[in-house]
């Protein structure tokens, strides 16, 4: 049966089955349903996040702005996300993407053809200025698709990138995130406004206009620690 996930998972009510184990905050394995139909999917409630002194409350809103984003640039490698009022309050709920559990980007960047898609998550991951994309944040979805997830930690004003994606140092950026980042530099799209300060627009802005001008990965940042931890 096809869904349209974004509708559906506004419309869901939710029975939590479980936490999601090792989160940083907490992360709700929920059941989702909509009359007789039902499907699993992840839970960020607001009340669940623990304070950072270097990013404001309601990290659950990024979440749902990375979604909207990847679609917006029709990048389709984030699954679908919205703002709910769950069982412990407001927070982000998204589509829970089946997955082969052995695999992390360590093991999926040894695949030749998983390549093209883990090089245009790491473009996303440089024009949202991603500050945790640990190896256990790329899946290899059931349907054969890479997905991105985790994006809590996104679109700081600061430089943070933070990442274990660096094989692609030097190559070319892809063609739909240097179209994407243009895209972003004519007109900025108002849900960006709804969830970021004005100074993390502008930086998002400066970083999309080093893409479409260099079109090529950056070297690791001087100066700091530029993997995440723990990096799985």
């Amino acid at each position: 049966m096809e869904v349209n996930w974004t509708e559906f998972l506004q419309a869901a009510e939710l029975s939590v089955l479980g936490i999601i184990p090792e989160s940083s905050n907490v992360t709700l394995l929920c059941n989702a349903s909509v009359d007789e139909l039902s499907r699993p999917a992840i839970y960020k409630p607001l009340s669940g996040e623990r304070p950072l002194f270097d990013f404001p409350p309601g990290l659950y809103r990024r979440e749902i702005l990375v979604y909207e984003l990847s679609s917006y640039l029709e990048i389709g490698i984030v699954p679908e996300t919205v703002e709910v009022n769950g069982p412990y309050g407001v927070g982000s709920l998204q589509r829970f993407i089946p997955n082969d559990l052995s695999s992390n980007y360590f093991t999926l960047s040894e695949e030749e053809s998983h390549i093209p898609s883990l090089r245009l998550l790491c473009g996303f991951d440089l024009l949202i200025n991603n500050a945790d994309r640990k190896a256990n944040h790329v899946i290899l979805g059931d349907d054969g698709n890479i997905y991105g997830i985790d994006h809590g930690l996104c679109f700081h004003s600061e430089e943070k990138l933070r990442t274990v994606m660096w094989d692609f140092v030097g190559e070319e950026i892809p063609e739909k995130i240097i179209r994407g980042s243009n895209l972003i530099l004519e007109n900025v799209p108002d849900f960006m406004h709804l969830c970021l300060s004005e100074e993390e627009i502008e930086a998002t802005l400066e970083r999309a206009a080093y893409i479409v001008t260099a079109e090529r990965f950056p070297n690791p940042p001087e100066g700091r620690f530029y993997y995440p931890w723990p990096i799985l």
